[in-house]
C-alpha cells in the first residue's frame, strides 16, 4: 500500500494541536510489588503527550508537521529540551505558548518485558488554563489538524477555526469525558482509545459505546483496541479492521502513531478503511522498538511492511 503524495509534490501540512509530556522511560522485566523497588539497566528521556507524539510521527511519515500547545515558561529547561527535540525532528514549533511561571508536564514511565507500562505525570494547573494564539491565523496553510482532547479548552477555538476553514478535524478522544461533550459536534473524525470510550459511555462493549456516540456528532467514529481490531462505523454499520500482529516491547505512544497515520493518510487522499489501515501498520511497527515516541517509524518501512502484510 503506497499512499499518494499531494498533486504539487508536496507534502501534506498536519497541525497537532494539544498536549505535551517530558517522559522518562524506564525499562524493567517486571513491575515492582505495592512498596518495592526494582532496578533497570535503560533509561530514555523523550519526547511525550498525544499531539506531540503525533507530531512526531507525521514528519516520520513524511508529512510536514506543525505543533500548538502549552508549555512552561522560557526558563523551563523541560520545555527548551522538548521544543529542541522537536526542531530536531523537522516539527515546527512556532505555534507553541509559553506559560509564565509554569512548567511543562512530566511522566515517569516504568514499561515491563511485555511492552505494558505504568505511568505517573505531573501536571502544573497553569497549564492547562492556557489559551492559544489566533486560532484562524494558526490553521492557515493546515492541510488537516490533529487535536487530542487533553486541554480542551486550548483545542476547541482551534477546531473551529479549521472548520470555518473547511479543514478536515481529526479528533484524538484519549481523556474520558461526557457523551454531550460538545466537543464532539466539530470534528470530521473522532477517534477514541478503548479506554476514553468506555469511560465516558459507561459501556464495556466498544461495539455498542460507538453506537451509542453516533447521535452526538455527525463526525465518523472509531475505537482502536490495543492488539484487538478496530471498530468504525461506516454507512451507519459497524465495521472492524483487524490490526497487525506483532512482538510488542514498547506499546507507549503506539495509539498517538496511530492517530498520526490515520490523519496523514487521509490528508493524502485516502478513504478511512486505508488510513485505518496503514495507522494501524504504523502503531505496529511502533510497538516493536523501545522509547516511546523515539520508536515512530520511517514512511518507507511502514509502505515496506504493508507490501508485505
Amino acid at each position: 500500500m503506497t499512499l499518494s503524495r499531494q498533486p504539487t509534490g508536496r507534502p501534506v501540512t498536519i497541525l497537532c494541536a494539544g498536549i505535551a509530556v517530558q517522559d522518562i522511560l524506564f525499562r524493567v522485566d517486571a513491575f515492582p510489588p505495592p512498596g518495592g523497588k526494582t532496578m533497570t539497566n535503560e533509561m530514555q528521556i523523550v519526547c511525550g503527550g498525544c499531539a506531540v507524539n503525533a507530531a512526531i510521527a507525521v514528519a516520520r511519515l513524511g508529512g510536514a508537521a506543525r505543533y500548538s500547545g502549552p508549555l512552561g515558561d522560557e526558563a523551563d529547561n523541560s520545555s527548551n529540551q522538548l521544543v529542541a527535540a522537536m526542531r530536531q525532528e523537522g516539527i515546527d514549533t512556532s505555534a507553541t505558548v509559553r506559560v509564565a511561571g509554569a512548567a511543562m508536564p512530566v511522566s515517569g514511565i516504568m514499561i515491563d518485558a511485555t511492552g505494558e507500562r505504568v505511568i505517573v505525570t505531573y501536571r502544573d494547573p497553569r497549564i492547562e488554563a492556557a489559551a492559544p494564539p489566533d486560532p484562524d491565523t494558526l490553521v492557515a496553510g493546515a492541510d488537516l489538524l490533529l487535536a487530542d482532547n487533553r486541554f480542551p479548552s486550548y483545542v476547541r477555538p482551534i477546531c473551529e477555526a479549521a472548520r470555518r476553514r473547511g479543514i478536515p478535524v481529526v479528533l484524538d478522544a484519549d481523556r474520558p469525558t461526557t457523551e454531550d461533550d460538545p466537543l464532539f459536534g466539530i470534528p470530521t473524525h473522532v477517534v477514541f482509545s478503548s479506554e476514553c470510550l468506555r469511560a465516558t459511555t459507561g459501556l464495556s462493549d466498544l461495539s455498542a459505546g460507538l453506537l451509542r456516540m453516533m447521535p452526538r456528532t455527525k463526525a465518523f467514529l472509531a475505537v482502536s483496541d490495543g492488539p484487538g481490531p478496530i471498530r468504525y462505523i461506516a454507512g451507519g454499520a459497524l465495521q472492524t479492521l483487524p490490526v497487525f500482529q506483532v512482538d510488542a516491547v514498547d506499546t507507549l505512544a503506539a495509539g498517538d502513531v496511530f492517530h498520526a497515520g490515520f490523519a496523514l493518510a487521509l490528508a493524502e487522499g485516502c478513504d478511512e478503511h486505508q488510513a485505518l489501515r496503514f495507522g494501524a501498520a504504523a502503531a505496529g511497527l511502533k510497538c516493536a522498538q523501545f522509547g516511546g515516541s523515539m520508536g515512530a517509524p520511517a514512511r518507507a518501512d511502514v509502505e515496506a511492511f504493508l507490501a508485505g502484510a
